[in-house]
């Protein structure tokens, strides 16, 4: 399944993971969608860089708990979560990630502080975690407390092993014509301690440059071997693919590696997509010349 749009200018799209399930009610999650992506694009329209868009975006959405990232997040097989979230600025080719972090507030924060504060893209585990708190970023005081289970999800699907899935991310084009993406996750339900999928990896679960800004989500394993948001942008500058096409190519090689998910992109013309090959996708946009709208199935 796939739609793309025409923002007119700047634009912003964000998800909220893929995989919803038919019967039951995301009401909520695609009315704060709604308000999120409409705040999104105001500050698109003053000026606001398309960096600070998408960090802003995807921390609200970690901070909502409604979706199975920051606050949402599913606890590993040894009953702690882990967090991973990575960001990446198009014109200056450069990102950063952090992945399986304990209790971070806010994991897409951490990932720009990597991505301008070192001279590395990805850190992990007890290191990344130490970066943070040397940063002065906050972490959570009392998990049990601060945990809540997602809009969609049973409390015991939480800790089912059936690799269920859920991320969150945002791409955006800004009015400078500049473009970025983020992404974060708490991962597939039921992972071992130590997993890490595709959301913290640049060029797997995000990815930005001069053409394209793509966040992908699903089961991570399928979106790396596939090649993931790199594979979008790939496509579109050497096999002069259209966004839409270049979308559902990565996805039909997710699906042939038995993997499932979505993806969302946005062009350096404006033009945004919106592609799955699961139940559904938590999604929405909202452009210069596009009314915001969010929509599950």
């Amino acid at each position: 399944m796939g739609e793309t749009f025409e923002a007119g200018g700047y634009a912003i799209a964000l998800h909220g993971g893929a995989g919803p399930r038919p019967g039951r009610d995301y009401a909520e999650t695609e009315a704060h969608m709604l308000a999120l992506a409409t705040m999104c694009r105001d500050r698109l329209d003053a000026g606001e860089s398309a960096l600070d868009v998408v960090e802003h975006a995807v921390a609200g959405l970690e901070a909502s708990g409604l979706y199975v990232a920051g606050r949402g997040g599913a606890p590993n097989r040894s009953g702690f979560v882990e967090l991973d979230a990575s960001i990446m600025d198009g014109p200056k080719r450069r990102g950063g990630g952090v992945a399986a972090v304990r209790d971070l507030v806010s994991p897409v924060a951490a990932a720009r502080r990597v991505m301008e504060g070192t001279p590395h893209v990805l850190l992990a585990g007890e290191g990344a975690a130490k970066f943070a708190r040397a940063e002065g970023l906050p972490f959570v005081g009392e998990p049990q407390a601060y945990y809540r289970t997602p809009v969609g999800v049973d409390p015991e699907e939480m800790t089912a092993t059936d690799i269920a899935h859920g991320t969150v991310g945002a791409v955006a084009l800004d009015r400078e014509g500049r473009l970025a993406a983020a992404t974060s996750t708490a991962g597939v339900f039921g992972k071992m301690e130590g997993r890490v999928g595709d959301t913290p990896l640049i060029g797997a679960g995000t990815w930005a440059d001069a053409d394209v800004a793509a966040s992908c989500t699903g089961i991570g394993e399928a979106f790396i071997l596939a090649g993931g948001a790199q594979d979008v942008a790939s496509r579109v500058r050497y096999a002069k693919e259209d966004l839409s096409a270049a979308c559902a190519g990565m996805l039909a090689d997710v699906a042939a590696l038995k993997g499932d998910g979505g993806v969302i992109a946005v062009d350096a013309g404006g033009r945004i997509a919106l592609s799955w090959n699961s139940r559904g996708l938590k999604r929405a946009a909202a452009g210069a010349a596009l009314e915001p709208f969010a929509l599950t199935f």
